[in-house]
């Protein structure tokens, strides 16, 4: 099957020629059950986020503080090709069985692995790992891809259903690892280390709940994301089946024996096969087309240093906040895992505030362009690792230990940032990639986040060092990431007005 042919039959209903949708409150009704769908899965996802370092270091290294640049490195790819693995899904979504198959089938796959980690081997939870990175990846590119098939071109409620669809992503975040951490302390009475095996049980139910609420709310979609008409076919089913069958062993392979310095090779490499295809692809369909996927593109670029330093959360923020940062309040001590959740509370709280200061500044022709956005969102990131800086500096007391609330706020400060870069991300490559290849461009978007997981993950290894991390090896550290953020941001800054005129009037 064609290229042409084959996007045609998975996108029934292209930009134009969408349903009549019912609305609710002002957008399409699909999108509500997409918002849902996308809530448990990322339930499900945030839901064993806060325990993978820690759980490794308990499970695997007995409790050894040596054991955390390991564990760094590991979620760090992890992560990495959980997003890297979108590129995949989206080019089979594309091309063999449209979206809302993808996503079911995802949904099954990243279930299993989540009840396989609860099996106490090293082996086998990579093995878990890798079902998970496989499944979300047919799952993840393809829903982002679905709420931008809801809208026409130039409708302007598509940002807005896109900050929306964002907030589903959040609230989901926002309780998985307060329930998660409530239930690891309330099912069981033995040593923390085994009280993982209800995280990852509870984020499995949390995936079958949202391929429960996809499964019986597609029908809203009316054909939007449908397989295409020869999906059922031995061929297509055939390379489906040696997808998953090959794609889990060498995922393992690649965390298990690679490790994540080969790895960001491998993905640097792919980011770079996927630029190229996309600029063929575009150069086919005009100058025009051409340049908005160089801005595309260039965009990407900052992306990777963007979540470099932000996806610290999982990682090396979780022993900042085990060993250096004071959590007692009296005779109750606040848990690692519930500052997870801080990034989700500030971006429910504070994405409407950032939406209406765009539609004010919009009124009156402020509103800053897409590519200094992106340049706001590093700048606020670094604005983070800034006030690590000073706590480190100046705020460490006899016990090396550094106050409760400059952790807190450096989770706060850094939502600002993601808003200001993130929803409008998933918005821009709806709008500049080529249209028969938007699902593949969203992919690449993920792809770009991999490789700044990835090497997120050899970062915090770093600070932490061979022996564990130290109020001096975090200062060194954070210092780095500061000076990369501020300078990264302003040069977009410089840069923005190229950029624009590239993207030939996109907003």
């Amino acid at each position: 099957m064609s290229s042409t042919s084959a996007t045609a039959a998975a996108t029934p209903a292209p930009h134009g020629h969408l349903p009549a949708f019912p609305t609710l409150l002002g957008h399409p009704r699909p999108l509500w059950m997409l918002f849902m769908t996308e809530f448990w899965e990322r339930f499900a996802f945030y839901g064993i986020r806060w325990a993978l370092t820690l759980y490794i270091v308990a499970q695997f290294f007995n409790g050894d503080s040596a054991g955390e640049a390991y564990a760094n490195r590991t979620y760090g790819a992890y992560l990495a090709l959980v997003y890297a693995a979108g590129l995949f899904g989206g080019y089979i979504a594309d091309r063999l069985i449209g979206h809302q198959r993808s996503i079911l089938i995802g949904a099954v796959v990243m279930g299993a692995g989540l009840f396989v980690m609860m099996i106490p081997n090293q082996q086998v939870f990579v093995l878990g790992l890798a079902l998970v990175i496989i499944g979300n990846g047919l799952f993840k590119p393809n829903i982002s891809t679905m709420v931008g098939e809801l809208y026409a071109q130039g409708d302007y409620r598509r940002d807005a259903g896109f900050t929306i669809f964002y907030m589903g992503i959040n609230a989901g975040a926002l309780i998985s690892p307060v329930i998660t951490e409530r239930l690891a302390g309330i099912i069981t009475n033995t040593p923390m280390v085994q009280n993982y095996k209800v995280v990852f049980a509870a984020s499995g139910v949390g995936m079958i709940l949202s391929y429960v609420w996809f499964w019986f709310g597609r029908r809203q979609l009316q054909g939007i994301g449908s397989p295409p008409v020869a999906a059922a076919s031995k061929r297509t089913l055939g390379l489906v089946a040696l997808y998953l069958i090959l794609g889990v062993p060498l995922v393992y392979f690649l965390i298990a024996q690679l490790g994540a310095t080969a790895l960001a090779w491998i993905l640097g490499i792919l980011f770079i096969a996927l630029a190229a295809m996309l600029l063929i692809e575009s150069i086919r369909e005009g100058a025009v087309a051409r340049d908005k996927v160089i801005a595309m593109l260039i965009i990407f670029v900052f992306n990777v240093l963007f979540w470099m330093f932000f996806e610290q959360a999982g990682s090396s923020f979780n022993f900042l906040a085990e060993k250096i940062v004071h959590r007692d309040f009296g005779e109750w001590e606040f848990p690692v895992a519930w500052f997870q959740s801080v990034n989700s509370i500030a971006i429910i709280l504070l994405a409407p505030i950032i939406a209406m200061i765009w539609v004010w500044m919009g009124r009156r022709n402020t509103e800053p362009s897409i590519p200094r956005k992106f340049g706001l969102g590093l700048i606020f990131n670094g604005l983070a690792f800034l006030l690590l800086m000073y706590a480190l500096t100046s705020l460490v007391d006899t016990k090396s230990m550094i106050p409760f609330w400059t952790l807190f706020m450096v989770y706060v400060i850094q939502s600002v940032g993601e808003l200001c870069l993130s929803p409008i991300g998933l918005s821009m490559v709806t709008k500049l990639a080529p249209p028969r290849y938007v699902a593949f461009a969203m992919g690449g978007w993920f792809l770009s986040v991999a490789n700044g997981n990835n090497l997120s993950g050899i970062f915090a290894g770093a600070v932490s060092g061979e022996t564990g991390m130290t109020t001096t090896s975090a200062l060194s550290g954070y210092t780095f990431g500061f000076w990369s953020l501020i300078g990264a941001g302003v040069l977009l800054f410089l840069i923005a007005p190229l950029i624009n005129r590239l993207m030939h009037g996109v907003k």
